[in-house]
């Protein structure tokens, strides 16, 4: 009977092991969007596999490698031979560790550099309970030990000339958001999943007013330097992928409550508010850099929830540009091609700030400014639309996962994370649409999606029926 018990049992790991990966060989890898027309592609294999947030750099120099996340760790993925490597592995997985606990004690990529073909990554000790930071070479797969830093400490963003990282600590021990973070129910952990109780957490951290240290390292010879000390909630560092001595970061918590957008230079100078409201819940955030280094871009609402516009401010020219959109076309996060000739957005559900009734979609913008007839002023907003077309129909996906979208090099495909399929994966959508395609390619992204996973998703802040 023992011996019975203990082969079942070895039985039911090796499935638990195998079924997710014979899974996702069964699963689609190309069809064309029923509702769009336009190719759609699975591009990793690895279920839990996710893409980058949507404003970290995740391509080499060379334009020809992707560095994206899995549960085993981090993986290349060659964007000409769609083939894929895995560069630096997790550390083996505790016999009791449970899904969110493994994934926090892994390696966790920072970004990849602009000047060399590495990814900076680091790795959690709990031995000595601090992090270091190391480089992995994505075509050697040489790894490199740079620095480690001091308890409670982490850094997310590293310089152009990848000389310098940028990073926060609290002082003292109070507690950081996420100590209690809660997974939605029905969403696997994984790294772009939003917790279920962020909205209440975020109210909790900006309230308790933590001392916080905004600090830069230098990766050569590991001196910090203090760039300022603040009681405010410091988050989402992103240095300039131009400027090596320039780094943005925001003031987090409920965009309404908070001036968010700030950046600051490596000498501790020119600490600048980039946007100042003029209304009452007027909101401003999700920012990311152009590509060239000289524009700062964000999600602007005026006020929240009822006007939608993608602002620029180009930090050169002090020229601001607003592009406005429809309620149905507001994305949780945008992004750019270098030119600007195109735009792209992930949608959001109904349960998002838009409260779209038809917001599920990846949305490809075609950026129209609009002609000036009238009074202008230098220091006046540039008005221009968005023509949207869809790409993906994502009513199938469950967006407490966020897609977080971004261009291909050559700007020929729009990449996103879903787990439209139960799983989160690594997805591509052709910017142009399919030619001719056999019938038998075609088919409702949505309807294709619940063959594999038939359970529906719930909007963003809807609870589940279990808890009503």
């Amino acid at each position: 009977m023992y011996r019975l018990a203990r082969n079942l049992l070895a039985a039911f790991t090796l499935a638990a092991v195998i079924t997710p990966l014979a899974l996702a060989e069964n699963l689609p890898t190309s069809w064309v969007d029923k509702d769009t027309g336009h190719r759609v592609f699975r591009l990793t294999n690895e279920p839990g596999s996710s893409g980058f947030y949507f404003n970290v750099n995740a391509y080499t120099p060379d334009g020809k490698e992707m560095v994206y996340n899995a549960p085993d760790g981090i993986h290349v993925f060659d964007l000409a031979t769609r083939k894929s490597k895995l560069l630096v592995p997790n550390p083996p997985r505790s016999a009791n560790a449970d899904g969110v606990s493994a994934f926090r004690s892994g390696v966790h990529a920072i970004v990849v550099g602009k000047k060399t073909p590495s990814v900076f990554f680091s790795k959690f000790d709990a031995a000595t309970k601090t992090s270091s930071v190391y480089s992995a070479n994505v075509y050697t797969g040489a790894i490199t030990k740079l620095v480690t830093l001091p308890p409670r400490a982490n850094v997310v963003t590293v310089n152009a000339d990848e000389t310098l990282a940028a990073g926060t600590y609290i002082e003292g021990k109070g507690e950081d958001y996420g100590a209690h973070r809660m997974n939605p129910p029905g969403v696997k952990p994984g790294f772009l999943v939003q917790p279920q109780n962020k909205g209440q957490m975020m109210e909790e951290r900006l309230a308790a007013h933590l001392p916080l240290v905004l600090f830069t390292i230098n990766l050569q010879t590991g001196k910090m330097t203090t760039l300022l000390h603040s009681t405010d909630w410091v988050n989402h560092l992103l240095f300039s992928p131009s400027d090596p001595t320039l780094l943005m970061y925001c003031h987090e918590g409920p965009w309404q409550k908070v001036d968010r957008i700030w950046m600051i230079h490596t000498d501790g100078t020119h600490n600048t508010l980039i946007h100042k409201r003029t209304m009452a819940m007027e909101i401003a955030g999700h920012e990311f850099w152009g590509l060239d280094g000289q524009t700062i871009w964000y999600d602007w609402q005026y006020p929240k929830g009822e006007d939608f516009f993608l602002a620029g401010y180009n930090l050169q020219t002090h020229k601001r540009t607003a592009f406005h959109m429809q309620r149905n076309e507001w994305s949780i996060h945008f992004n750019l091609t270098k030119d600007l000739d195109l735009f792209t957005g992930d949608g959001g559900d109904p349960g998002q700030v838009a409260k779209a009734p038809d917001g599920e979609w990846i949305e490809l913008f075609h950026p129209e400014m609009l002609k000036v007839t009238g009074i202008n002023e230098s220091d006046f907003w540039q008005p221009g639309v968005f023509h949207a077309e869809h790409l993906v129909n994502m009513s199938h996906h469950n967006y407490r996962l966020e897609p977080n979208v971004r261009f291909s090099p050559d700007k020929k495909m729009v990449i996103f994370t879903s787990n439209m399929f139960g799983d989160s994966y690594v997805f591509g959508v052709e910017v142009a649409k399919a030619v001719n395609p056999p019938a038998s390619e075609i088919h409702s992204t949505p309807q294709l999606a619940k063959q594999f996973n038939p359970v529906d998703p719930t909007p963003l802040h809807t609870p589940p029926t279990a808890a009503k």
